[in-house]
């Protein structure tokens, strides 16, 4: 008996606190199986509902794994033949009625916080100095549109303290993107044809890390997202600047697009990463050969160029032009492959 009250002891302790450290490394903390500290309302539900269903499972991992040690301990053959049977249990009615409905009223529980939970996640609360952002998904990058016309790839700007309502689109001729920054809410599908909704509003200042949820083909490991959270007044500064120099054309928009869109496959410096290198291609010198290959797009052999230009602005397309004409064009000579 005191070996056996031992080894349950021990199971039962080092369960015990094996489960009481997953629950500590998720309150307060930038570790354990809550590893993101939430920025934002929508995204600190979500962590709630995350640690509540994670009690639950929990606490059925300790009710189900106890007793088999003990049972382990209690039952084990103690030299007995193999051959030899154990007691015969009948039916126990009143433990068949408790884990029939134990786990019903758990998933009852579990619902009903759920459904408390969802419409401050889902639903943005009203605010008259929110911000709508228009956010694209393309193979293979993002792009986000503000009511003012500035465009940016990749990275968006955004006040804290304020709400940002997010509508979420993809091109008709694209495929399904997920866009889905963890510090400031759950994940929102891009679909083509389909106009999602999505709303965060930052509760402090910082970069965020996000990325395509959706399995978006070749190069989805790469499209990746930062949303950068600055002070109101910063913001509306940046947002005013960005729109005057975007329309004279003296912005950073094409080396954004660049960077965005066409280093991911051929360097930053078009020298070649995942294609064929660039740079030094006589194309960039004729600017409606560019604007096609961008907008058509091409295929050679097994390698193939989405059409990552179809649907820009004329803002951006210029943008870009400009860009690929001024870095990557030889400056005399050169040969066009228009790749």
């Amino acid at each position: 008996m005191p070996r056996r009250f031992i080894i349950f002891a021990a199971a039962t302790a080092g369960l015990v606190i094996l489960v009481g450290a997953g629950f500590l490394s998720w309150i307060g903390t930038s570790r354990g199986l809550v590893p993101l500290r939430p920025a934002s309302p929508g995204a600190r539900d979500i962590q709630h509902l995350y640690v509540f269903i994670g009690a639950f499972a929990s606490f059925i991992f300790l009710v189900v794994t106890v007793p088999l040690a003990a049972f382990l301990v209690r039952f084990r053959s103690g030299g007995r033949s193999r051959e030899e049977e154990g007691p015969q249990i009948r039916g126990h009615s009143s433990t068949e009625l408790a884990w029939t409905l134990g786990p019903v009223l758990i998933l009852i529980a579990i619902a009903t916080v759920t459904f408390i939970l969802l419409p401050g996640i889902n639903n943005a609360p009203a605010a008259q100095n929110g911000l709508d952002v228009t956010v694209v998904g393309r193979q293979f990058y993002w792009q986000y549109k503000y009511p003012n016309g500035v465009i940016a790839v990749d990275r968006m700007r955004a006040p804290v303290g304020r709400v940002v309502n997010l509508t979420i689109v993809a091109p008709v001729w694209d495929v399904n993107h997920s866009w889905w920054v963890p510090e400031l809410g759950g994940k929102r599908d891009a679909i083509p044809g389909i106009v999602n909704h999505m709303w965060f509003k930052a509760t402090r200042t910082g970069v965020f890390d996000g990325r395509c949820a959706e399995l978006c083909g070749v190069f989805h490991a790469l499209m990746l997202t930062e949303v950068e959270v600055m002070p109101a007044g910063q913001f509306d500064a940046w947002l005013a600047r960005q729109a005057v120099a975007q329309r004279r054309g003296a912005s950073s928009l094409g080396h954004d697009v660049f960077a965005g869109v066409c280093a991911k496959c051929h360097g930053d410096q078009g020298q070649g990463g995942y294609a064929r290198p660039i740079a030094n291609d006589a194309l960039f010198n004729d600017p409606a050969a560019t604007r096609q290959l961008l907008v058509n797009g091409t295929r050679q052999g097994t390698a193939v160029m989405p059409e990552v230009g179809r649907g820009w602005s004329s803002r951006e397309m210029i943008a870009v032009l400009r860009y690929l004409h001024r870095n990557l064009a030889p400056k005399t000579g050169g040969t066009a492959s228009g790749g």
